[in-house]
């Protein structure tokens, strides 16, 4: 609900969300091994959000708590820290628009700096995005110069992370966040995470000199394990008609490091931490750039085709030279209560018999791959299920239905996951491409105004392909897995009076 204050014309919101997740899985993410049991568990997210808006600042903050159940004991001490954490904090300074008689000159339409940590999210959220699906969702602290004039939207982003203000330190390296607080040394032995030290970690977990297998250092949209030091990034939209262009051009940079190890002595056990330190000076850049175009069309526009391409170079976050593509088109149409949709994504990747030495994995930047590779999230969401090395090829269908009074919607989805290149078995031969195929239904019931029941089963079907894919040892893991899920949002708009 809005309060109106009269004299300074302003807008006043505060709100809330409870949103749990119980949660069965077995093999979600990546295949489960032979011998391994399902595992189930309720996670959850509570959120306050504060909204003011005037004719010259909009100003809001997020508070939220994510934890799952029994995470906490009962009774817990000061040691145990908290989860508690800012979400969004930000406040948009409105220097320019014609809709608000309160500014009297205003040379263009809009323009405002929106300043502090934010969500952003552009298009169909392919390659920026909030990552709603996830409990703590994504955001980040950064600058956004927003202009609006003659139906032209132009966005100018820049932000730059540091881990301290720099009291009594030399320059401004930076050592990527969403560090583990323990690993594992090399002997098996739990270590705390040394301080500047980015570990690399085997499948088990082990703190290995290469990180092997090469999956863990991977393309994948959640930062992984090096988040970035900086970027910029320049968005431009036009809507013509019932068409509508967007052009995205995107660079952010990484921090250099060089390989560096840790000694533990554990009992009779001398182990050793290996990974990243980031002490050294200049980054790698990357940059990303390409097209949107959506369009409806048909005599009651129940057609909708939507195509983009977009390319990468440049450097990866490891120092590589970068050369990657997507593309993805679709179509739409809509009869009455159904909506039916075909489409094609392709991310490119590596081709094991190419003699290239750079890294043509694609990489779908800060977006939410759970709305685009399959609601089991086996590709694009960070380790242990990233990108294969050899990209992604994934032709889709989905068949969606919504009631007249638009309270409950059921969806059906097909994703027919293949390699885009070459990977090699253990012999050296070519893989067969296809990896395995995953059928999602999700249906959602709106039971009030504040009170949304969402529940989804998916099954996967995978080939041994997928096995080395994954970067598993073939063999050891069952190529069948499913997941099921019953989720309640209550997002109540408290009255201020």
């Amino acid at each position: 609900m809005l309060l109106t204050l009269s004299q300074a014309k302003a807008q006043l919101s505060f709100s809330g969300q409870l949103r749990t997740r119980s949660e069965f899985r077995n093999g979600t993410g990546t295949l489960a091994t032979i011998g391994s049991t399902p595992s189930f568990f309720t996670s959850q997210r509570t959120r306050l959000t504060f909204h003011y808006r005037s004719s010259r600042l909009v100003f809001q903050t997020t508070v939220q708590d994510v934890r799952v159940w029994g995470q906490d004991a009962s009774t817990i001490n000061n040691a145990d820290g908290t989860r508690l954490g800012i979400h969004e904090a930000w406040a948009e300074i409105v220097l320019s628009n014609k809709k608000d008689t309160a500014i009297h000159q205003s040379p263009v339409d809009y323009f405002g700096i929106k300043i502090g940590r934010q969500e952003l999210i552009y298009d169909d959220s392919r390659l920026l995005g909030n990552l709603d699906w996830l409990q703590q969702a994504r955001r980040h602290d950064a600058a956004v110069f927003k202009l609006l004039h003659k139906g032209w939207q132009t966005d100018l982003g820049v932000a730059f992370n540091q881990n301290s203000d720099g009291f009594n330190y030399n320059g401004t390296f930076y050592t990527p966040g969403n560090v583990a607080p323990y690993v594992k040394d090399s002997k098996g032995n739990l270590v705390a995470t040394p301080a500047g030290l980015i570990p690399l970690v085997n499948a088990s977990g082990v703190s290995s000199k290469t990180g092997t297998p090469s999956f863990i250092i991977a393309p994948g949209t959640n930062g992984m394990n090096q988040d970035y030091k900086a970027f910029q990034y320049l968005y431009v939209a036009k809507k013509i008609d019932a068409t509508k262009i967007t052009g995205l051009f995107f660079t952010d940079q990484f921090g250099k490091y060089v390989l560096d190890s840790v000694k533990n002595i554990a009992g009779a056990d001398t182990g050793y931490v290996y990974g990243k330190r980031f002490n050294q000076k200049g980054v790698n850049a990357r940059f990303t750039y390409g097209i949107n175009i959506t369009s409806q069309f048909g005599h009651a526009k129940e057609w909708t085709i939507n195509a983009a391409a977009y390319g990468q170079s440049g450097n990866d976050k490891d120092g590589l030279t970068l050369g990657g593509y997507t593309t993805t088109a679709s179509l739409s149409y809509t009869e009455r209560l159904f909506v039916f949709t075909a489409g094609w994504d392709v991310l490119s990747g590596n081709d094991a018999f190419s003699t290239s030495t750079a890294n043509h994995r694609f990489d779908p930047l800060y977006g939410t791959p759970h709305k685009f590779w399959g609601y089991m999230d086996y590709f694009y969401t960070g380790a242990p299920n990233p990108a294969p090395a050899g990209g992604l090829s994934n032709p889709y269908c989905k068949i969606r239905y919504t009631t007249a009074n638009k309270r409950w919607s059921n969806e059906l989805v097909y994703n027919y996951f293949a390699l885009a290149k070459d990977m090699k078995d253990g012999t050296g031969n070519a893989l067969p491409k296809y990896l395995g195929s995953e059928f999602d239904f999700v249906s959602t019931y709106q039971l009030n105004k504040i009170t949304t029941l969402e529940g989804g089963l998916a099954f996967m079907n995978a080939t041994t392909s997928m096995e080395y894919a994954k970067g598993i040892t073939p063999g050891t893991a069952r190529l069948n897995g499913n997941w099921a899920y019953l989720q309640i949002n209550i997002k109540p708009e408290f009255l201020i009076k």
